[in-house]
């Protein structure tokens, strides 16, 4: 059976794709400002964490409200988000460090908010393998669904890259960690709420 509303995962890409693509013009025009690199580096890294955990909140969106389309569009977010993500360390391994792999080795290993940056980005790569029907059956959903909770880790990590980036004002960041912390709060009530419901079926 076709699925309701085909224009919307389309639509969802087309959307989470054009900042990215915004910034490649500008960036191609010498228009992102006298640190151009800087610039991209934080806009891709903002985007990769918004979108990431937009597309953790579709889960708890659709418990809460019982609507449908957020499960439609959470694998479309996912692989935003991975996109933003490579984007970000594209731009920090080409443009800032230029391809220097001793250099950027140095980095993970030495500097703090690059090697959990980094992490999450290594966490992220399996997941978006993963993301086809074809995985799910080859896995088998339980395994899947293991595998894939990796993306809560990852959101984590890239909230404490973020708050280790700024620095001094971490408001911004603090923020995310809160809306991650209410998305797992809901997914970890959910899980209770099955499991009682399990113990009690099996006492009665």
């Amino acid at each position: 059976m076709a699925s309701k509303q085909p224009w919307l995962n389309p639509a969802v890409a087309l959307g989470g794709l054009s900042p990215l693509a915004l910034l490649a013009v500008q960036g191609a025009q010498g228009q992102l400002g006298a640190n151009g690199i800087e610039f991209a580096l934080n806009q891709t890294g903002l985007f990769a964490l918004a979108v990431l955990l937009a597309s953790l909140a579709c889960t708890p969106l659709r418990l809460i409200t019982g609507w449908t389309w957020p499960a439609r569009i959470r694998r479309t977010l996912g692989l935003l988000a991975f996109t933003y993500v490579s984007a970000h360390f594209l731009t920090y391994s080409v443009l800032d460090q230029g391809l220097d792999v001793r250099a950027m080795a140095e980095d993970v290993l030495t500097r703090p908010f690059i090697t959990v940056g980094f992490t999450a980005f290594v966490m992220l790569i399996p997941l978006a393998v993963t993301s086809t029907n074809q995985s799910v059956r080859r896995l088998g959903f339980p395994k899947w669904q293991r595998l894939h909770r990796l993306a809560y880790v990852a959101a984590m990590l890239g909230v404490v890259h973020f708050v280790w980036r700024v620095k001094k004002d971490v408001t911004e960041p603090v923020l995310y960690g809160a809306v991650l912390a209410l998305l797992l709060a809901v997914r970890v009530g959910e899980a209770l709420r099955k499991k009682r419901a399990l113990a009690a079926q099996r006492t009665a």
